[in-house]
């Protein structure tokens, strides 16, 4: 029997309020266990079922094995000396490797520290500082980078770092065998499910990045209750190209694995659309995440028809907003019948709402479904903290077991965040309707106020996906000296397109309100993105301010 924290049930026949507030109702209560209480129990009951398969070094453990090995490292850092709460930095690509240390840690008592594979020396060195790390297992090199050169470059400054391990060296297996018959019993009775397990650093798409310190309860529900939303069993086969550091991968998909008996597939050490639908066919699997950008890649390959797809069903599409042609081709194309949608942030370690397998295409695609199970989220004017009614855009706010502690060593901006009520402030604006589903329209930060009128980009970017040449958008906000800021679409434009301002202005006429029309087209290759391909606006916008000449402009007028 699963190890479980009983909570008191809302009535599902309570009357709903006009007002935006809601808590997501589930019989299934949370798990009152710790990550490494959590595993033994499944691997107790799947011994012989793959818990993870590495593609690329064709390697395989059941759940017995993977479940060993877990044990074997998590000896090895208690007797290297950590200590329940010492924090242990990974900074590497996804390997087999990162998915043990990630339960190896948890089991030890000791905080894992994320840490972005696209860092370099100074960003490197500010987490590992600012965490203050004791040891950081990581590799030699990735995608042409020498690790080594910058872990060198920085680690004389770094006094609180006291080992290295490299992955894929002898390094792994001389710490293992000092764990050797080192106890482990004394250290996991210490343990509670309220204890701080890891500390990923938000993406940084504005200002430094912050620690978002998270628990066993937050996590390891989290993934459960995501595995529950796309209804997992021991059969799935979960295929996930997604990074490792960031919550996606380590949440969404290990623990959405582990906490059913599901297998974890890596397809390869980074996002590569061949290796993941090759990864797909090979190993028979059932589910595929990503954002997006992932998906269009997937589907604009040559040879997406060569591939068995057959065994797809479901999966995860997160990180923004999905397009309805995207969404309907991965479900034509690649068989993702009960394709979900997911909506949260790293301080919600992650996920606030899910869209549900079987909910129609339009729900799919013009929400990101409804509350996730003992979660309350209400949806706040930001300058009164009112409720709004349903339907209204505002800040929305989250409270419950999935927010985090706070960020590490950072009370004030803590306090800016969470409330003295224990509501997450996500800076977010959305909307909630009479069905209960939440659809977001965009940051509070992007907003744009066009001669006083409010300018949602999301609700302008739907629109824009409509256009038969348009492959991908985002819609900024630039200054303006007549209406303050005016509306810029950024657009991707399917191969051999090419698009003029006005004839896109053309195509918006009579469609949506004048003032949403955008006054700048610029057509690109790209956006300015973090690698867990969450767009980053603030940079796109001080692009076009220089690409527009607006501060010129601003000066004279």
């Amino acid at each position: 029997m699963a190890t479980v924290l009983q909570t008191s049930q809302p009535s599902t026949t309570t009357a709903r309020s006009s007002l935006s507030y809601s808590q997501g109702v589930s019989t299934v209560p949370l798990l009152g266990e710790t990550i490494g209480q959590n595993l033994r129990r499944i691997a107790a009951r799947w011994p012989e079922t793959d818990a993870v398969v590495d593609v690329p070094s064709a390697t395989r453990l059941t759940y017995h094995e993977f479940d060993r090995a877990v044990d074997d490292l998590a000896r090895a850092l208690i007797a290297g000396g950590l200590h329940r709460g010492d924090r242990v930095g990974i900074w590497s690509p996804n390997t087999l490797e990162w998915v043990v240390l990630q339960y190896a840690t948890a089991r030890a008592g000791v905080i894992l520290v994320n840490i972005n594979p696209a860092y370099r020396s100074h960003e490197l060195r500010y987490a590992l500082e600012q965490s203050g790390c004791r040891w950081l297992f990581t590799v030699e090199e990735f995608k042409g980078s020498d690790y080594r050169e910058m872990i060198r470059a920085v680690g004389g400054q770094l006094p609180a770092l006291t080992r290295l391990v490299f992955i894929g060296t002898s390094d792994w297996p001389e710490l293992v065998e000092q764990g050797r018959g080192h106890d482990l019993a004394a250290r996991e009775a210490q343990l509670t499910f309220d204890d701080p397990i890891n500390i990923q650093y938000t993406s940084g798409t504005t200002g430094f990045p912050k620690g978002a310190t998270l628990t066993h309860h937050n996590i390891l529900n989290n993934g459960f209750f995501v595995g529950e939303g796309t209804r997992y069993t021991a059969q799935d086969r979960v295929c996930i190209p997604v990074p490792f550091y960031h919550c996606f991968g380590m949440v969404l998909g290990n623990l959405a694995c582990t906490t059913h008996g599901a297998t974890i597939v890596i397809p390869a050490a980074s996002f590569d659309a061949e290796a993941t639908l090759r990864a797909v066919e090979l190993e028979k699997c059932t589910s595929l995440y990503g954002v997006p950008s992932m998906f269009i890649s997937e589907l604009a390959l040559p040879n997406l028809a060569s591939f068995d797809l057959s065994t797809l069903r479901t999966g995860i599409m997160a990180g923004s907003p999905c397009p309805v042609d995207v969404m309907r081709r991965c479900i034509d194309e690649m068989n993702m019948n009960e394709v979900t949608i997911c909506y949260g942030m790293t301080e919600t370690a992650p996920v606030s709402a899910q869209t549900a397998v079987d909910d129609p295409l339009a729900k799919r695609v013009g929400s990101v479904g409804r509350i996730h199970p003992h979660i309350e989220v209400k949806v706040i004017n930001p300058e009164t903290a009112l409720l709004v009614p349903r339907g209204e855009p505002g800040e929305l706010c989250t409270r419950g077991y999935s927010v985090m502690l706070g960020y590490w060593n950072e009370p004030t901006k803590t306090a800016d965040a969470i409330d003295a009520a224990g509501w997450m402030h996500t800076g977010d604006l959305a909307t909630l309707d009479d069905e209960g589903y939440l659809n977001i329209v965009g940051r509070i930060k992007d907003v744009i106020i066009r001669g006083g009128e409010n300018v949602y980009p999301s609700e302008i970017e739907e629109f824009l996906y409509t256009h038969p040449d348009i492959l991908d958008v985002q819609v900024i906000g630039v200054p303006d000296a007549h209406y303050g800021e005016e509306v810029m679409a950024w657009v991707i434009l399917r191969e051999g397109a090419s698009l003029e301002t006005e004839e896109l202005r053309a195509f918006c006429h009579d469609q949506i309100a004048h003032y949403k029309i955008p006054r700048y087209v610029h057509v690109t290759d790209a956006f300015q993105m973090t690698i867990t391909g969450k767009v980053q606006k603030y940079l796109m916008r001080e692009q076009s301010v220089l690409l527009l000449g607006l501060p010129a402009a601003s000066a004279t007028a």
